[in-house]
């Protein structure tokens, strides 16, 4: 099991996002401030329209905000323009969205080896391979996502996400399309990668047993931070 380090993975300043409506101007997120530690497992709650998605784009680098700074790492990101965000991403970053994001015309095994060759990591098949293993797909290679269950398909998209060995891992609500069982099956896996890898974990989520199994829970509420529970 990998040791979790006591140094901060992820921080937030003054965090704003405003965006332009035909109404006038529209404040998502307003002042905030946090930090989570290398890893750290964090799970982002509140109700649909509270900021939870626009949060973990900004800091996971995806987009920028209004105003205030995100650190990812040693990493500035404001000061970044988005090449450097995206090779941050690269060095630092895993993903699982609710969508999957699969494509559909490669295999289980081509979508987690993706990465690996464009990062021309060395060995890609063999790390693709002993990921999808891991994470119960090993029969399953050289199926395509629309032959496999909404849940294996989430399972691969776990196995793409850790395939570059990520520092930090933004999930956005990884069980939101998955039956409650298939959904305990994907947060145990998250939670075992997590133990096993070290990786710092940010989840999005409405599901309250994925959000408890998490150390803080950070409660956003019309764009602000109105409270964070320790476990």
């Amino acid at each position: 099991m990998a040791e979790k380090q006591d140094s901060i993975m992820v921080a937030a300043s003054g965090l704003c996002k405003r965006v332009a409506t035909a109404a006038g101007s529209l404040d998502i997120l307003t002042a905030i401030d946090l930090q989570i530690n290398s890893g750290e497992a964090v799970a982002v709650v509140g109700v649909s329209g509270s900021g939870k998605s626009t949060l973990l784009g900004l800091l996971a680098g995806l987009d920028l905000p209004s105003s205030g700074e995100v650190r990812l790492g040693e990493h500035r990101l404001n000061m970044l323009d988005e090449d450097g965000r995206a090779h941050v991403r690269g060095q630092l970053v895993g993903f699982v969205f609710q969508s999957f994001q699969l494509l559909p015309g490669l295999t289980a095994l081509e979508n987690v080896m993706l990465p690996l060759e464009l990062a021309a990591v060395a060995g890609p098949r063999e790390r693709a391979t002993q990921l999808l293993d891991r994470v119960g797909l090993g029969a399953r290679l050289t199926h395509y996502p629309k032959q496999l269950s909404g849940g294996e398909q989430q399972r691969v998209a776990i196995a793409r996400a850790f395939s570059m060995q990520p520092a930090i891992l933004f999930a956005d609500e990884p069980t939101g399309n998955l039956d409650s069982a298939t959904g305990e099956t994907i947060i145990d896996l998250l939670f075992e990668l997590n133990r096993e890898r070290g990786t710092t974990l940010v989840l999005v989520t409405h599901d309250e047993a994925l959000a408890a199994r998490c150390e803080r829970r950070i409660h956003l509420e019309a764009g602000r931070i109105v409270n964070t529970v320790v476990a």
